[in-house]
């Protein structure tokens, strides 16, 4: 089975911390030229310090805020102008939309996380795009969530936003196929990041109930009975972003111990 990716560059989004920060380094082990892009100019740096690398593996990063999709999409294309690089691998990650109740969501709540995702997905996905054609390589890979099958209750906005990006991915996959370009969707359940973490503590609010109790309860609904590590949706990630996944195309990817019910 051939997982190698010496040569490939990949642009890793959302790549400062959690499972972005993973995706990134699985990919770098497998020999891809990473560029790192996020916020964060401090936590950036640090992961870069961190990435694996051979003597010919090169790594950088870019700073960028994804509120802000055209300062975003503006960034990677003067990156690509000035480095005459391709990206051959595009990870789409960013942090999800605020939680609760999509009967009290304001109109700003949709449009900023439309913005922050889809609008970003596509203006990246079309700045790549031509070079992925050139190299007859390409790999897009939308990190989502499991409630494009079945939605989350109180994440009313986020269900609506990642099941919008899950039907873009599609099509996007049906048009690019012939280019030798992949489009998929992973789909990470209970994962230990700093968003679980957040999740956790609107439910002690919510609920009344000790950290846990509700880490109990929510491991309840898990036939694993644990929570992910980042690593594990990474390894996920990591092999559709390689050759062997060539026929893999337009897929929503559950990792989620088995989590989700439906099929």
């Amino acid at each position: 089975m051939n997982l190698r990716l010496d040569g490939y560059n990949a642009l890793v989004c959302g790549s400062s911390q959690g499972i972005g920060k993973a995706v990134a380094i699985e990919l770098a082990l497998l020999g891809a030229n990473i560029t790192l892009l996020a916020r964060n100019a401090s936590r950036l740096q640090l992961v870069l310090s961190q990435l694996p690398r051979t003597e010919t593996q090169q790594h950088d990063f870019l700073v960028a805020d994804f509120s802000q999709p055209q300062t975003v999409a503006k960034s990677v294309q003067a990156y690509l102008q000035i480095t005459q690089k391709s990206f051959h691998i595009l990870i789409n990650n960013t942090g999800g939309p605020a939680s609760g109740s999509i009967v009290e969501a304001s109109p700003e709540a949709f449009l900023n996380a439309y913005q922050a995702h889809l609008v970003c997905n596509q203006l990246l996905a079309q700045t790549v795009l031509e070079g992925m054609k050139k190299a007859n390589f390409g790999r897009i890979i939308n990190i989502i969530s499991t409630s494009v099958k079945e939605p989350i209750e109180g994440l009313g906005v986020s269900n609506t936003t990642r099941a919008a990006v899950a039907a873009w991915a599609k099509t996007w996959s049906t048009e690019v196929g012939r280019f030798g370009i992949t489009v998929n969707n992973v789909l990470p359940g209970f994962t230990a990041t700093q968003r679980l973490e957040a999740i956790v503590d609107i439910k002690i609010k919510q609920s009344g109930q000790s950290e846990q109790e509700v880490i109990d309860t929510m491991l309840s609904y898990v036939p694993a009975r644990r929570f992910a590590a980042p690593e594990e949706v990474a390894a996920a990630v990591t092999f559709l972003a390689s050759p062997a996944a060539a026929y893999i195309n337009g897929i929503n990817l559950p990792v989620d111990g088995g989590r989700t019910k439906s099929m």
